[in-house]
């Protein structure tokens, strides 16, 4: 099976973009001009993509900021580096502690699900192991971003809407005022082409930059937050932020039609991914818009979650093997599961999670694919004051239950919902993917990998093409865009279908693909502001 990244699909909604010495591909034009700026200044593609990730933290907060975590697949001089950088839980947490103060369960928003932001680390690291200009100068557009300010674009505008009604009505403690503070202008949230400052988020970068992301967990922003956790009776605390580091670390592949899919290791959900393509790799697929073709990938993906959401959490601390969840062996035992008609997901035996998603390449080979999120949109709606740092809530996805394999422990990384990607082929770069958005994304990695081997489809075409997403149970959302017969046809299978007539909740992808000549293509999402600056 061989697909040409570089075939023209005249049924796209969007062109795909051909480019030879540089390419971003983002979901906010800003963003992706800021990192082009950085390759035509001579960086190369890591430089492009901590410019970009830190520019997204301005131009979309909806999606991600300075408090949230990172993870980056990074192909340089031949090989594929992996790093992991999100925060564990603070030393001072427990589930007990937590029932001490009245909890029953973890809660979304507050300084309860606040773990340690691992994004200035990322970019930090990135700069220092493979970057070429400063990170001064690396940071420069963000901060001008920031401190300039910027018009706000249309998805970021629905999105930030979206999220200041949420907030308004479920935050209401005194520690969410800097929220309100921070992102709303006269009692509302700003509208799209209206410009946005946030000038304390461009001391905060500028801070971040100056130290090379010292100040923010060791020095001055460090102590703030410290401050400000302890003034409200949150668990996170200086120590907790001076302990973290980055972790550079293998990643984990399967090989699905002679291509290697390659994915960060647990602690985030990558391997969901994976293991839903390693039964997969068991069928014959030669129709996109078929019935059983919707029927095996959904089932495939209830099977991949049901083994995911039981088994992943911190590398450090699982209870099974990687390397049994993704062998063939087991991979066939779950492929039997599937019948004719939809089953209800449970668990195999193996032997032995708002998000920002950015892809970029330069003309010598190097190749990032790069996430970052807050969670959930804004994150926890603890904005630290005069820092402009929103803190995400990855807590929130710990379990109560102490017997659980992610229970709630202290200095624990949860399981992770945001995973980038990247394709091989011979030991040969294909290319960096993603698609962002919660529990969609091993789902959407799926469906973007099938759309492009299975189907022959080009990055744009496998990005444009209609969505599904499972939900729980036999419940799968379907995007407007499928013909009814998919619909009945997937109804008359047990499935619980619920058409959604907005796209917002199926994931928002990037793909840069590289050809044998250098020639690099790129896709970007049609269902956001997506954009692909290319030189």
């Amino acid at each position: 099976m061989n697909f040409n990244p570089l075939q023209y699909d005249y049924n796209s909604q969007r062109s795909v973009v051909y480019a030879k010495n540089g390419m971003v591909a983002t979901s906010q034009p800003l963003a992706a001009q800021a990192g082009l700026d950085i390759l035509k200044k001579g960086g190369n593609a890591i430089d492009a993509a901590i410019a970009t990730a830190a520019a997204l933290t301005v131009v979309e907060p909806t999606s991600n900021g300075i408090g949230g975590d990172a993870f980056a697949l990074v192909w340089t001089k031949g090989k594929l580096h992996g790093l992991n950088s999100s925060g564990p839980s603070p030393k001072s947490i427990s589930i007990e502690a937590l029932k001490n103060k009245g909890y029953k369960e973890i809660p979304k928003f507050g300084l309860i699900p606040v773990t340690v932001p691992g994004a200035p680390a990322a970019w930090a690291e990135l700069s220092k192991k493979f970057g070429r200009l400063s990170f001064t100068e690396v940071l420069k557009p963000a901060i001008e971003y920031a401190e300039d300010g910027y018009p706000i674009s249309p998805y970021v505008q629905k999105l930030w809407n979206k999220g200041y009604k949420l907030y308004s009505r479920e935050l209401k403690g005194e520690e969410f005022k800097h929220w309100f503070e921070t992102f709303t202008r006269d009692g509302r949230s700003p509208m799209a082409g209206e410009v946005c400052h946030l000038p304390d988020h461009g001391r905060t970068l500028s801070l971040i930059a100056q130290t090379n992301g010292q100040a923010f967990y060791h020095g001055e922003i460090a102590e703030k937050i410290d401050m400000f956790f302890k003034k409200h009776g949150g668990f996170l605390r200086k120590i907790d932020l001076e302990s973290f580091k980055p972790e550079w670390i293998d990643p984990i592949k399967i090989n699905y039609r002679g291509y290697d899919v390659w994915e960060i290791p647990p602690n985030g959900q990558g391997v969901v991914a994976l293991m839903a393509l390693n039964i997969l790799k068991g069928f014959n697929f030669t129709q996109k818009d078929d019935v059983e073709t919707y029927h095996k990938q959904i089932e495939a993906m209830k099977l991949a979650f049901a083994d995911g959401q039981k088994y992943i959490t911190d590398y450090k601390r699982m209870r099974v093997k990687l390397e049994d969840l993704l062998s063939d062996s087991y991979g066939n035992e779950r492929r039997k599961l599937i019948g004719k008609e939809a089953l209800t997901p449970e668990a195999g035996k193996p032997n032995g999670s708002g998000t920002v998603y950015l892809a970029t390449a330069d003309n010598e080979g190097n190749m990032v694919s790069f996430i970052q999120s807050n969670y959930m949109g804004f994150g926890s709606g603890i904005v630290v004051p005069g820092t402009g740092i929103s803190l995400q809530n990855r807590g929130h996805n710990f379990s109560f239950d102490p017997l659980h394999h992610n229970c709630l422990e202290p200095c624990k990384r949860t399981y992770h919902t945001i995973i980038p990607g990247f394709l091989t082929k011979g030991n040969k770069p294909i290319g960096p993917f993603g698609v962002m958005g919660g529990f969609m994304q091993p789902q959407g990695h799926v469906q973007v990998i099938m759309n492009m081997i299975d189907f022959n489809l080009n990055p744009q075409s496998a990005l444009d093409a209609p969505r599904w997403q499972w939900i729980e149970d036999k419940t799968v959302h379907l995007e407007h865009r499928l013909s009814n017969n998919i619909s009945y046809g997937l109804l008359n299978k047990g499935h619980d279908i619920k058409i959604q007539a907005d796209s917002i909740n199926f994931g928002r992808g990037q793909i840069i693909c590289v050809d044998e000549h250098g020639v690099l293509c790129g896709g970007t999402e049609p269902r956001t502001d997506g954009t692909i600056a290319a030189w």
